[in-house]
């Protein structure tokens, strides 16, 4: 019996060691090294705060590198946006959604228009949570639903405040697919359009993800002063225009996202 599956003394295997796996001890040791010390490590810095061996820790970064959860650049190791993903769903079901969907409904019984929280991951984004009253959707947006962020106000508002290089692999060189005929594909557009976004704080789309409906969208911010998420709110092209979309119901729609990050500590750092 491997020492990694229990300590045995006598030949058995104690109670306290019986359920522990320290391969995964280990590797969650060495992905928690990078907490507030990254983004890049060495193997010998990752052994030295592990207290691991080279050989162990060269193991593991690989397997954490070849998982997508890690990735090497000359020799020196950094996390990837895809350990965000273990989070998510503690994130989604818990803290996230608690502090937002009181503030959620308040907004839609204000303005009697739907409003859904997302994250990103990859080229998508996930639906967290959403709040309706008394309208059929067109389509079913619950919580778990993905759609392409090139597409959505959501997925503009992410990608824009996103890590360089999670935005460019998100958006690639080649035309991104269109899902209807005002869908922006061409990638330099979007880069563009991600670049106003950052300046001005929120984005709207009008009828690119999906004909007949219209949608703007504003970061959610956690302490640390990422984009952990995004809020919008949609309408039907009969319901509102864009003036009234970005004149009449963006303001309470950005108010209600800087309630949101305030309450996950946004603004609470310096700096």
């Amino acid at each position: 019996m491997s020492r990694e599956d229990g300590d045995v003394k006598g030949g058995l295997v104690t109670d306290e060691r019986r359920d522990h796996l320290q391969t995964l001890e280990r590797g969650l040791a060495v992905m928690g090294a990078f907490a507030g010390r990254g983004p890049q490590l060495s193997l010998g810095e990752l052994a030295e705060l592990t207290g691991l061996g080279k050989p162990i820790v060269r193991r593991i970064v690989l397997t954490l590198e070849r998982l997508g959860y890690a990735r090497a650049t000359g020799g020196r190791f950094a996390l990837t946006p895809k350990v965000l993903a273990l989070g998510y769903a503690y994130l989604s079901s818990v803290r996230l959604t608690d502090v937002a969907r009181p503030l959620m409904e308040e907004l839609t019984d204000k303005l009697g228009v739907g409003t859904a929280l997302a994250a990103l991951d990859g080229k998508e984004i996930v639906y967290i949570d959403r709040i309706l009253r008394g309208r059929v959707a067109s389509i079913n947006l619950a919580a778990g639903t993905r759609l392409p962020a090139h597409a959505t106000s959501m997925g503009h508002v992410l990608l824009a405040y996103a890590a360089p290089a999670d935005t460019e692999a998100a958006l690639g060189n080649g035309p991104l697919p269109a899902l209807t005929e005002w869908t922006l594909t061409d990638p330099a557009a979007l880069r563009d359009r991600l670049a106003i976004i950052r300046d001005r704080g929120w984005d709207a789309v009008d009828q690119e993800l999906e004909i007949g409906r219209r949608s703007a969208a504003a970061p959610v911010f956690d302490g640390d002063k990422r984009a952990i998420a995004a809020l919008a709110l949609s309408c039907g092209t009969l319901e509102c225009s864009m003036n009234q979309l970005t004149g009449e119901y963006l303001p309470p729609l950005q108010a209600t996202a800087r309630a949101i990050s305030e309450a996950l500590g946004a603004g609470l750092r310096g700096g």
